[in-house]
């Protein structure tokens, strides 16, 4: 299959290593909006950009219908437009706030806890993320995916970052950033009896990068146009 990278920082060039390793070739990496000519090398795309030049590098694959997994965070304002943009152009799409695997499991178990906690309300939740200095956005995509499952499974209605002077029911969430630090997230029910805490900590980036490489995998052997989401592609590698 051939990759086009779009955003080619710390983790392009990690996704380049591990779509090599799977025998993959990269025919581009860019780190401005393709043009159709650029993008006509690619089977499927994979951006990992920055907040600003999401929007525009999804629109160009939707619009050379190139299959594409997003793995970029900070863009959410403009979710609704892109699916629409893909759908009107027949094209393909994911998008993930983490592609990890081991993340994607801590979801399903973030969510089963959720609903297990429901019911003892005198338990509060609180949220703890810490990334890395040059993360751009905070609180992070994956803190934001995890508190948004927790207020659908739970009576909590909405969450807040900084996590000061909290309402009922409203979900606290801290963000931290320390020099190279991969990405943690915990999740701590506390009461005036004891604490139950998950905690997800990646050591690497190759985690992130494999799990994108698969959803492009995925995509790119896909018949059908539409929106797709990291739970399609593990349903496939679970069978």
């Amino acid at each position: 299959m051939k990759i086009a990278l779009l955003g080619y920082g710390k983790m392009g060039k990690t996704i380049e290593r591990i779509a090599l390793d799977r025998g993959h070739e990269i025919c581009l990496k860019a780190n401005q909006t393709p043009t159709a000519d650029e993008l006509n090398c690619a089977d499927a795309a994979i951006d990992f950009s920055i907040p600003k030049a999401a929007f525009s590098n999804l629109s160009a694959c939707f619009q050379n219908q190139i299959p594409v997994a997003c793995g970029t965070t900070g863009w959410l304002d403009k979710y609704d437009e892109a699916v629409n943009l893909c759908q009107k152009n027949n094209s393909k799409f994911i998008y993930a706030s983490n592609f990890s695997l081991g993340v994607n499991l801590f979801f399903e178990l973030n969510e089963t806890l959720a609903k297990m906690m429901r019911k003892f309300d005198e338990y509060e939740v609180h949220m703890k993320e810490i990334h890395h200095t040059q993360k751009l956005d905070a609180p992070s995509g994956t803190a934001i995916s995890l508190a948004e499952q927790i207020i659908e499974n739970s009576n909590y209605s909405s969450w807040k970052h900084p996590a000061e002077k909290l309402q009922k029911y409203e979900l606290g969430i801290d963000a931290e950033r320390i020099e190279d630090v991969k990405g943690t997230h915990s999740i701590t029910y506390t009461s005036s009896i004891d604490d139950i805490e998950i905690t997800h900590k990646a050591h690497t980036r190759d985690g992130f990068a494999l799990g994108a490489v698969l959803a492009a995998e995925w995509l790119a052997q896909k018949e059908k146009p539409g929106v797709y989401q990291m739970k399609d592609v593990l349903k496939t590698l679970k069978s």
